[in-house]
């Protein structure tokens, strides 16, 4: 992967996954409502969630983060400025879009669109700007 910084991409793939905790812990409540599940329905019967969906959105972010690095630098120099620009075109023309489609289509509620999208806006915003803060 030449010209992009490895450090970058793991880098971005912590931070990322740090806001998400913080939006999901924040939104917590907000979040179960919109999915109309409560916590007991969630970490099943063994009263503790499963390690898998963290361990499954690391990865996914990780992926996120190679892919916008790439993005990155072939958009111009790779700056804090391009990099959150680049992170917020590729939330807008992808991320927003398919999630707006497929809440729709699965009669999901509006705010669960809110939410969800959000939190991929953050993600996105936050890897495009280390990403441009390594260079």
């Amino acid at each position: 992967m030449a010209n992009v910084n490895t450090l970058a991409i793991l880098a971005a793939t912590v931070a990322s996954w740090l806001v998400g905790a913080a939006w999901y812990m924040a939104l917590g409540k907000l979040w179960m409502e919109a999915i109309g599940k409560t916590q007991e329905e969630l970490v099943g019967p063994s009263g503790k969630p499963s390690p898998v969906p963290f361990i499954v959105s690391f990865l996914a972010e990780l992926v996120m983060a190679v892919v916008l690095a790439l993005l990155v630098v072939r958009a111009g120099p790779a700056t804090v400025f391009n990099g959150i620009a680049t992170g917020f075109l590729a939330w807008l023309g992808f991320v927003a879009t398919s999630m707006i489609v497929n809440h729709r289509f699965g009669g999901d509620r509006p705010m669960l669109t809110v939410i969800d999208s959000g939190h991929w806006l953050a993600v996105l915003v936050v890897q495009g700007a280390v990403i441009g803060l390594f260079g």
